[in-house]
């Protein structure tokens, strides 16, 4: 005899290109939007009913309309709109989850001065954000995904444990590159979700830039301390580091010395070091 224990479905990857006008300057919003949704759709799955079940083609076409009616500048009052529509829509479900990613555009520059409506695809760096809405309430997440930076010098490795598997020499001058990720909950709403979340990430940035990092962990635990500081409105950051290893080339073999200049960039094997911040109390 078997029990459904948990269940939800939705539409992932709803894809949306808007523009938003303000007179002659224009601003690309590119989303990719999933949507979940749980609730009373048991019968669904262990008895072939299908009367409570939102078509996931009309969950798509709303997303589609709503992007058309309210999304603007915040990604997370779009996404807490589009969450608070199903739970209070449909009786049957009781909760809905809405992820939404951006993929950045930036200004092209004519003469010397930005350009009001030419654009070229920005990095790979994605901004992100997670509603989950009930009927009584929405807890908001925000953060950055695939965020590539390295910096040349200013990083070391030193004073680990060593065995007889130990071959990493210790070092106190290495690159240090990441595709960093981050998210960051809120606990209150700012005025401007995109202008709270562009003080976090300029934080975080300025402490990889300027402080000397004695390990990755250090330097992420450095990292939340400043988001933290940058947003009074969030309450927890969870971050990753996985690295990517720029492997010094020896030379030697052809007579050359190689001071930290040429380097092997890897894929795998990586290292990935996580860490949680929160405030205190």
């Amino acid at each position: 005899m078997a029990k459904l224990v948990e269940q939800r479905y939705g539409k992932a990857d709803v894809r949306v290109l808007k523009i938003l006008r303000d007179g002659l300057m224009h601003t690309i919003r590119e989303i990719e939007v999933s949507t979940m949704l749980a609730g009373d759709f048991e019968s669904s799955y262990t008895a072939g009913d299908n009367s409570k079940v939102v078509p996931t083609d009309t969950i798509k076409n709303t997303v589609n309309i709503f992007a058309r009616k309210h999304l603007a500048d915040d990604l997370e009052r779009f996404a807490a709109t589009l969450g608070e529509h199903f739970v209070r829509r449909y009786p049957q479900v009781s909760q809905a989850t809405i992820d939404v990613t951006e993929r950045g555009w930036d200004r092209l520059e004519s003469n010397g001065k930005p350009h009001p409506h030419a654009f070229q695809r920005g990095s790979d760096a994605r901004r992100y954000t997670r509603v989950f809405c009930t009927a009584k309430s929405s807890e908001v997440k925000s953060g950055i995904r695939d965020l590539v930076i390295l910096k040349s010098t200013g990083s070391g490795f030193e004073g680990y444990p060593k065995c007889e598997n130990t071959t990493l020499k210790e070092t106190a001058d290495r690159i240090l590159a990441t595709s960093f990720r981050a998210t960051w909950d809120f606990t209150g709403a700012p005025e401007s979700y995109r202008r709270s979340n562009d003080a976090i990430l300029a934080a975080m940035l300025k402490i990889f830039a300027n402080n000397y990092s004695p390990s990755a962990q250090t330097t992420l635990f450095q990292m939340g301390e400043a988001a933290l500081e940058a947003c009074p409105e969030i309450s927890r950051i969870d971050m990753a580091m996985p690295n990517k290893h720029c492997l010094l080339l020896d030379l030697s073999a052809f007579g050359l010395e190689n001071k930290n200049e040429v380097f092997v960039p890897t894929q795998e094997p990586f290292g990935l070091i996580e860490a949680s911040v929160r405030r205190e109390g």
